[in-house]
């Protein structure tokens, strides 16, 4: 790779991905005067039109419920942060980090999760859907803006933390493991035909840091989410792991606090604790496995950005808590259930024929088997914002479930 001007030299560690020694592009760039691949990547991300869709997808509450609510696009950029911090005291490359951060939710549907429930049990006879393997979709065809490929034609290395930043999917021999035991999802075994991307093996420090900031962020702000909803109240979190110690301590040190600054100030404290001991038990695993570059990390065989065993049972507490107030409560259950409904209407309609589809959705149609049409309807309904598959739902049926 040429030498490059316009970005400062940051100082980086041994086990860190080096930008001059990218493994490149699928479709082979001229490279950057002035950025490096992973900058360049974050970028691209930055400009899809995946990107900007993130800002009217659900996070928990779906966007009409409250200006204040998170979006996936809020979200993201916040684990973006979180991201950058624990990559900067690592010494590991903060632009990769970034990259992963932007990039890591680009596949999911509108409604969150309850769109991915939906989709992956309409697809089932064709594949299953992934919202993992939706993202690599995305960021390898489904966006098509530039006149020379599909999709941004990211970098080897996002491209590898993208689909592995949770930890390997397969064993040396190929075989799905953990969550993939039964097989890799679509999008990832089609993919994998084109470029090997180590599957069997752990992903970068950059990767892992922005796995677990996605935890960290989801936790936290879930928790401040909740209470803006009145699904929860401060007295809720009181036997909360850590979330109970910050309230008590925010309460001793300002007594009489109005509500708002309260949780403000609770959130900031358990997003606080939550990524020093991240940085204090990952800078240990790497003085233990002393790892002599990123090749060292891939086979390390285990999870080196992590949280220390006392802190991820606390985590473990705060996610039982927040599935059993938050996520579960029978208000939410009933709007994501009629979410699904929505969802599933739009699917079946699509699946009617090709003409269903806008024009721009009917390229390569004529003639296919039902798989390949089934998959570019599951593409063009897992890319809709929520608002669109509302106003969609109401423009083509009699009867649109409640979503409020």
């Amino acid at each position: 790779m040429s030498a490059m001007i316009g970005f400062g030299a940051q100082p980086r560690a041994v086990y860190a991905v080096q930008p001059l020694e990218s493994k490149g592009r699928l479709v082979p760039e001229a490279d950057s005067p002035t950025r490096t691949p992973f900058q360049r990547d974050r970028d691209r991300v930055i400009h899809s039109s995946a990107f900007r869709r993130l800002k009217h997808k659900t996070q928990v509450f779906l966007y009409h419920e409250g200006d204040l609510h998170r979006t996936r696009l809020t979200h993201t950029i916040e684990v973006s942060q979180i991201a950058r911090s624990i990559a900067r005291a690592l010494s590991v490359d903060e632009d990769l980090a970034e990259a992963l951060a932007l990039s890591h939710d680009l596949g999911h549907t509108p409604f969150g999760h309850a769109g991915e429930r939906a989709l992956d049990d309409l697809m089932q006879p064709y594949g299953g859907f992934d919202h993992n393997a939706q993202s690599l979709r995305v960021v390898t065809e489904l966006e098509r803006h530039y006149a020379d490929y599909d999709g941004l034609n990211l970098s080897w290395e996002t491209l590898e933390g993208l689909v592995k930043h949770n930890g390997p999917l397969t064993d040396r021999e190929g075989n799905g493991i953990g969550h993939y035991a039964d097989g890799l999802p679509f999008g990832i075994r089609v993919y994998a035909e084109q470029q090997d991307l180590m599957l069997w093996s752990h992903a970068s420090i950059e990767a892992q840091a922005a796995a677990v900031a996605d935890d960290i962020a989801y936790n936290t702000h879930d928790i401040d989410d909740g209470l803006r909803a009145g699904l929860i109240s401060l007295d809720d979190l009181n036997d909360v792991p850590l979330a109970g110690e910050a309230l008590r301590e925010v309460r001793t040190r300002y007594p009489g606090l109005e509500e708002p600054r309260v949780v403000h100030e609770i959130v900031r404290r358990l997003i606080t604790r939550l990524v020093e001991d991240v940085i204090k038990t990952s800078m240990a695993n790497l003085e233990r496995i002393a790892p002599g570059d990123v090749e060292a990390v891939r086979r390390a065989g285990e999870t080196i950005v992590c949280f220390s065993e006392d802190m991820a049972k606390a985590e473990a507490g705060i996610k039982r808590f927040l599935f059993e107030r938050v996520y579960r409560d029978p208000h939410v259950m009933q709007v994501m259930g009629n979410a699904e409904q929505v969802l599933r209407d739009l699917f079946t309609y699509h699946m009617t024929g090709p003409e269903t589809l806008p024009q721009e959705w009917r390229y390569g149609l004529d003639d296919c088997d039902q798989e390949v049409f089934a998959r570019r309807v599951a593409d063009y309904v897992a890319g809709m914002t929520d608002r669109f598959a509302i106003l969609e739902h109401l423009r083509l049926f009699d009867v649109t479930p409640d979503l409020r």
